[in-house]
């Protein structure tokens, strides 16, 4: 689609606008805004403290909306207050594209196509970092953040530092966020991921001016900073949160439709399901106390496993079968390593009896590290068998 008439029509249906955050960039500033109206007659300008002539240049444009900032705040902060606004006024969708000039306007068409095919989605625009003058920084900077993007929610992709991408505002404005500088792009791709909000790409055109035209605010080493530690952050509450959040989502009254969801997982393979278990029963018996729920967590997310299964696997260690699990564990050692240890099996049998009882801490380890990964197998071939035989799927119990 490349009428004019048509792409404004659709942004009216669709209840979209554009946002354009800029700070400095009186040089591409007006054709930036200039372009965009020819597409979307929704435009506000989000001036974020620019000291140039930056105001003067807004002040001659008609019909558009602008939220200024006295001194400047950062991106995040100006991302998230013209989200706001654009709440207020009514729209459900953003459309975010820098002043800089390296988007093109023309390519709103693939986003609202988009959004029309996948309603309620956060759509990032993918950009070819082969392209002539792409910054080496930008190259790095965006495979260090879409390998952090990927540990944090399981979805891969291969430009999370774009910043032409639509939003779905009225998902987002639910969502806490507490960045207000470029991470903020970071944190809210990864937050509208965890609340079940699908994020995806559309392929963009990119320009990047010649070095000496360029025009940046990012600064590598106070930026980089911040991004590590928001991924610090971000990283546990991927190990030590979501699992919490997804416990609870059990204990409602949704409980089928989660099972039949997150668990069964219609779109998941039955070799998928079969690893996730065995990848749960692993880390739930082998002997590294206090990371085996984090390990699991960690795993399924690095090999885009099936977390609830993995999660729900893992916790054979829970407080009630652990007695259970270290009493098989020390079979185990005892009969590949051919040593006995003296345990009275009475009324008075606790957890913590059973620990003064180890002696010879060796077999232990070796007894769970063994028996982890004959779980693991056993768990696998199982559950693969009875799926196979079976050919149970979501849709059966439908």
């Amino acid at each position: 689609m490349t009428d004019k008439v048509a792409i404004k029509q659709k942004f009216k249906s669709l209840r979209c606008c554009v946002l354009i955050p800029t700070y400095n960039n009186a040089a591409t500033l007006e054709s930036v805004i200039a372009t965009t109206l020819e597409y979307c007659e929704d435009v506000m300008v989000v001036n974020d403290g620019a000291t140039d002539s930056t105001p003067q240049i807004i002040d001659k444009l008609k019909n558009i909306t602008v939220v200024t900032h006295p001194q400047n705040k950062g991106k995040g902060m100006a991302l998230r207050n013209g989200f706001k606004k654009a709440v207020e006024q009514g729209f459900d969708y953003v459309i975010t594209i820098d002043s800089d000039g390296q988007h093109y306007p023309d390519d709103f068409f693939v986003f609202l196509d988009k959004i029309e095919a996948e309603p309620n989605s956060l759509i990032i625009g993918a950009r070819n970092m082969s392209v002539d003058n792409v910054p080496g920084k930008s190259t790095f900077g965006n495979k260090f953040s879409n390998f952090w993007f990927t540990l944090e929610t399981g979805i891969s992709l291969p430009d999370t530092q774009s910043g032409y991408r639509l939003y779905p505002v009225q998902k987002l404005k639910r969502i806490w966020f507490f960045t207000s500088k470029f991470e903020f792009e970071i944190e809210v791709i990864v937050k509208a991921a965890w609340r079940g909000i699908p994020v995806v790409q559309v392929p963009v055109k990119v320009f990047y001016a010649p070095k000496e035209e360029r025009i940046s605010h990012f600064r590598p080493g106070k930026d980089f900073t911040r991004i590590s530690f928001l991924n610090t952050y971000l990283v546990a509450l991927t190990l030590f949160w979501r699992p919490v959040m997804l416990i609870r989502k059990f204990n409602k009254a949704n409980i089928k439709r989660v099972w039949k969801d997150e668990v069964l997982a219609k779109h998941e393979s039955v070799f998928s399901k079969s690893l996730s278990l065995a990848v749960g029963l692993f880390f739930g018996i082998v002997p590294i106390w206090g990371f085996q729920l984090a390990a699991a967590i960690l795993a399924a997310y690095l090999l885009k496993l099936n977390k609830a299964i993995v999660v729900l696997s893992a916790n054979i260690s829970m407080p009630l079968l652990l007695p259970f699990v270290l009493i098989a564990s020390l079979k185990t050692g005892e009969f590949f390593l051919d040593k006995k240890i003296n345990l009275h099996f009475d009324s008075s049998l606790t957890l913590e009896t059973l620990k003064a009882s180890l002696g010879d801490i060796y077999i232990y380890f070796a007894g769970a590290t063994i028996l982890s990964v004959i779980a693991a197998v056993s768990g696998f071939i199982a559950m693969f068998v009875i799926l196979k035989v079976f050919k149970y799927t979501p849709q059966d119990k439908a």
